[in-house]
């Protein structure tokens, strides 16, 4: 597995005082997707010519988060995918240590990083790569093994902004297909 194996998908709404951050963080060797929910020509052509890893996406209309991820994920066309917020930035190793977690537990459905579900862990539990299976994420990061999604689709549209992450889950819970917290990764939030 290698950093060709896995797109970026980011939804963004008029979020460009705080993405910068957030493209900072990922590697220019990762293909990075934006669905912009709105029809900014400027930040489109602004962030192309900034990163050369990056494509964005105008969409025309908020589409919200649901619809504006699906649209991403439509065009993912390698075996993984990371959803990430805008506002959300990426500790130095976090995407090795997706990877090393995706060969661990190949079963995986999602892996989440530590800073989302900090609950889970045991004042004895390490921090050094142990994998917990969960229930369900906050979707501001979330990495997705895609073949695990051909029964369950992925957001449902009807949700605009919030608990499609969590109706997503419980979908994928049916399914029997398994969600993972990655103790190793660490993705800031500010959202």
């Amino acid at each position: 597995m290698t950093y060709q194996d896995i797109t970026v998908v980011i939804t963004s709404f008029r979020s460009e005082n705080k993405i910068n951050s957030c493209l900072e963080s990922i590697s220019r060797e990762l293909e990075v997707l934006i669905i912009e929910n709105s029809s900014n020509n400027k930040f489109k052509q602004d962030v192309e010519k900034k990163y050369n890893n990056v494509k964005c996406y105008l969409s025309g209309q908020n589409l919200g988060y649901a619809k504006g991820n699906n649209l991403g994920l439509s065009k993912v066309k390698t075996k993984y995918a990371l959803i990430i917020n805008p506002d959300a930035v990426l500790e130095k190793n976090a995407i090795n240590n997706f990877l090393l977690s995706a060969k661990k537990k190949s079963d995986f459905a999602i892996i989440s990083p530590l800073i989302q579900e900090e609950k889970y862990l045991t004042k004895n539990q390490s921090t050094s790569s142990d994998l917990i299976e969960i229930d369900n994420v906050k979707g501001f990061a979330m990495f997705l093994n895609m073949k695990k999604f051909i029964n369950v689709g992925f957001f449902d549209e009807n949700f605009f902004i919030y608990f499609e992450e969590i109706d997503l889950c419980r979908r994928l819970r049916k399914d029997n297909q398994k969600i993972y917290l990655d103790s190793s990764i660490r993705v800031y939030h500010e959202g």
